[in-house]
């Protein structure tokens, strides 16, 4: 069973929320961080970039207690308010054809441990070092877990009767996406709502392994400062978005490496015919259609890698899955490429207009070659999840992406 609490989320007053809400801090240039720092003094970034108020760039554990500093003073000066009543948060996101409609709640370390929250990829020890010390020293939590859960009438109910009431937040931000939210804090949408995830064997993570793994390291420190640890405080618990799986879209990283580990072009294309049937293409872009496809783009040219199922033998999820099959056949055996978070001849990208970029890429010279493939499916992601294997790095880029400082969690 699945455990989903609701809590007193820190919020911004409803006149500010617009103000607040930001994207994720990696998203933005350095332009146009400096823009919103400069000229929007309500911005959730002030709390997260606090050397901007000294002129200074500020980093490591000194940044934290400043973040912690900013983000008190967003609560004396009444930007923030806290809620009276422990609540879930219904979260609506919609832009252009696309929808989302989740909830903010708290989630259990020990599900976390336990694996009834499920995970798909492996995470970097010193990045969780990092961010349980980050969370210790800053006190709130505002980046919360994405996960999904297999759909459920129930629950779909709970949120349809709710979305017909007038929300807490409603606006539009400057990339067209309208933004609503709805507490949840009457007793009975309450129970309904706990009785429902605990009816559920499991939550699989989406997007947030090390913030959930640093979690998890964060209890064990605080347990160990309190003596008189009962597992109710609220640092055993972390925030998450939880989301249907019918709601959540899933696009592909493409892969582009800098060379071709020594080879020429013809000699890199034998190498490929090992695994591939090679299909040179005439119709300008291309994109793969279906799985065990890929998309090369080399020299000016692309071509079409058909993946030959007869020479390989699928032994579990993982084996089947297009990146680890690219990773297996390709990146390692011939470019050479055996560390894929840290080998700096990789690089990812994602997003719609991708493949120009990276046909951008290779002709400009940055890069020699680039391999486009379909998305992952959320299929295939519980049944590696489910059978605790890890994908390569960057095997999903998973949609929605959620606005920062809408909801926090108070550690």
């Amino acid at each position: 069973m699945a455990i989903v609490k609701p809590f007193k989320a820190i919020r911004p007053t409803k006149d500010k929320a617009f103000f607040v809400a930001s994207r994720s801090y990696e998203e933005y240039s350095k332009e146009e961080l400096k823009a919103v720092l400069q000229y929007n003094p309500f911005s959730f970034l002030h709390i997260i970039n606090p050397g901007f108020k000294f002129e200074k760039n500020i980093k490591g554990k000194e940044r934290f207690g400043l973040v912690h500093n900013r983000y008190l003073e967003f609560l004396e000066e009444n930007i923030f308010q806290k809620d009276d009543e422990p609540s879930f948060y219904l979260y609506q996101i919609e832009k252009d054809d696309f929808k989302s409609l989740g909830f903010f709640c708290a989630c259990s370390v020990d599900d976390y441990r336990n694996n009834v929250i499920k995970k798909h990829e492996d995470t970097i020890q010193d990045r969780e070092e990092l961010f349980a010390d980050y969370l210790h020293t800053v006190g709130f939590n505002a980046e919360p877990v994405l996960m999904t859960y297999e759909d459920n009438e129930l629950v779909d109910e709970i949120f349809q009767r709710k979305i017909e009431r007038k929300s807490e937040y409603d606006f539009t931000t400057t990339d067209r996406v309208n933004h609503k939210l709805w507490k949840i804090s009457y007793p009975e949408g309450i129970e309904k709502l706990e009785q429902a995830f605990g009816n559920l064997n499991a939550l699989y993570i989406a997007d947030g392994h090390h913030r959930s793994a640093s979690s998890s390291l964060l209890a064990d420190l605080k347990k160990s400062e309190n003596d008189n640890h009962t597992g109710e405080e609220a640092y055993n618990y972390f925030m998450a978005y939880l989301i249907p799986e019918s709601q959540m879209r899933v696009f592909e990283f493409n892969r582009m490496v800098k060379d071709l580990n020594g080879f020429s072009k013809k000699e890199f294309l034998i190498q490929l015919d090992a695994h591939f049937r090679i299909e040179k293409r005439e119709d300008g872009l291309s994109k793969p259609s279906k799985k065990h496809e890929f998309s090369m783009y080399l020299e000016g040219e692309f071509y079409t890698l058909h993946f030959r199922k007869t020479n390989h033998e699928f032994t579990d999820a993982l084996s089947k899955l297009d990146t680890q099959i690219l990773y297996k056949t390709i990146l390692e055996p011939i470019l050479g490429i055996t560390d894929l978070r840290n080998d700096k001849r990789i690089c990812y990208g994602y997003g719609k207009n991708n493949l120009i970029q990276m046909k951008d890429s290779v002709d400009s010279g940055d890069y020699a070659v680039g391999f486009s493939m379909v998305p992952t499916t959320i299929e295939e992601i519980k049944a590696i999840a489910d059978a605790g294997l890890v994908m390569p790095p960057k095997s999903t880029y998973i949609e929605p992406k959620l606005r920062s400082g809408l909801a926090i969690y108070e550690l």
